[in-house]
């Protein structure tokens, strides 16, 4: 009777307009859209946006089932970057801490993880004021030094977390060695490595020996800083099917048409960090020459204390460079207000130059006193160097610099 009303309702509406198009709603929904028809010759990967895919019986389906489980498009994204890690299997997440967290997973209450000091704020909050309240222990130890962390294992110990060079102080940690070590004190310790600064083209922590090599794929992976999103490689079958359980169970996948994108932006991984590392270079020179500069810290410089340990396990450098500017906090912040092509953001990787303040900005998080203990001080200036003209940076840097020191040169 409801129905009846309804359509009579409707009927009023329509009253006077021509009839309308037979099954027109059905059409709309059903025809052209058959999922059978999907094997088209594209080279380009399409864009796989459906939340669900057709079964020929209960159960039985061609792989996928549901996006979260499994995309086309993700799968696509997963394959090539297990390739270039050297890596039998890729599961990509939703952001870079996603990826930490599905990993971090793998533990259970009363476990132990043994962090690296100095890494991404994100990091640091993540293990100090979340994983602690899920019963985790977390310990820091400064990984270049291996009589530290081999102090910080414990019977506990299930994992160890690397960042190398590490966020923002650029330390270098001999991945080799440190694998070895936690190896030799138990093969159940699970050797992680967040290679976000390095990106799979200047460094392979698989094959280095570490278990797991991470990225938040925002930065360079992707590199046209449009994508958030995160990346796990490894080669343990064991590994990836927890991974795997832990990525549909938890949810942080990313969306097809992100995947997409960083795809694309792989491409030109090759090509963006030769041009970072050219770029870079050149910055780090110049800084390290000019009076207005207190320290320079940049791996591809023979001044950096770890400068052979990046020759020996890396292929070149990224774009990242920490310098202390000689004053106080007001001369950091004139410098990087004065910027004009570097923009003052945070994250990195992207093909634009950017520049930031890790104790205000990116580090923040990170208690005061740690920072104070790892550097990370008022005058601690972070570059991402772009692609942009070595020139132009140069210029940039330089008219900064006067801007911060007018009577120095």
């Amino acid at each position: 009777m409801e129905q009846n009303h309804r359509q009579e309702e409707q009927s009023h509406l329509f009253a006077g307009f021509s009839t309308a198009f037979k099954s027109f709603a059905t059409e709309a929904i059903h025809v052209g859209q058959e999922p059978e028809q999907w094997k088209s010759m594209a080279v380009v990967p399409p864009i796989s946006l459906s939340t669900t895919f057709k079964q020929s019986a209960p159960g039985n389906h061609a792989g996928f089932e549901y996006s979260r489980s499994g995309n086309p498009t993700r799968n696509c994204l997963e394959k090539a970057v297990a390739a270039l890690d050297g890596a039998k299997y890729c599961l990509a997440l939703a952001s870079g801490l996603a990826a930490t967290v599905t990993i971090t997973h793998m533990l259970k209450a009363g476990d132990g993880i043994v962090c690296m000091d100095d890494v991404y704020g994100g990091t640091n909050r993540y293990f100090q004021r979340i994983a602690t309240e899920l019963g985790l222990e977390v310990s820091f130890a400064d990984c270049t030094k291996p009589e530290k962390l081999k102090a910080a294992l414990k019977a506990n110990t299930k994992l160890v977390w690397i960042e190398t060079p590490t966020n923002p102080t650029m330390k270098v940690v001999d991945i080799k060695a440190c694998s070895e070590l936690v190896h030799e004190h138990s093969k159940d310790i699970v050797v992680v490595v967040d290679n976000t600064f390095m990106s799979a083209y200047f460094q392979r922590p698989l094959a280095l020996g570490a278990d797991i090599c991470m990225y938040s794929a925002t930065k360079y992976m992707n590199g046209h800083s449009d994508v958030v999103m995160g990346l796990v490689s490894l080669n343990r079958d064991d590994l990836y099917e927890r991974l795997k359980f832990l990525q549909n169970a938890l949810g942080g996948v990313p969306s097809p048409f992100d995947c997409f994108l960083c795809n694309r932006g792989l491409k030109t991984l090759h090509l963006r960090m030769e041009r970072h590392f050219q770029n870079a270079m050149a910055a780090a020179k110049f800084l390290e020459a000019d009076p207005r500069v207190e320290r320079v810290i940049f791996p591809g410089l023979p001044s950096h204390p770890q400068h052979d340990v990046m020759k020996r396990q890396c292929t070149g450098c990224p774009g990242m460079i920490t310098f202390y500017i000689k004053g106080k906090l007001e001369h950091a912040t004139a410098f990087l207000s004065n910027l004009k092509m570097f923009a003052v953001a945070e994250s990195l990787g992207g093909y634009e130059s950017l520049a930031e303040h890790p104790a205000i900005m990116t580090h923040a998080s990170v208690p005061e006193k740690e920072r104070s203990v790892l550097g990370i001080s008022d005058t601690l200036i972070r570059l991402s160097v772009g692609l942009e003209n070595e020139a132009d940076i140069i210029e940039d840097l330089e008219q900064a610099l006067h801007a911060a020191h007018p009577k120095m040169k």
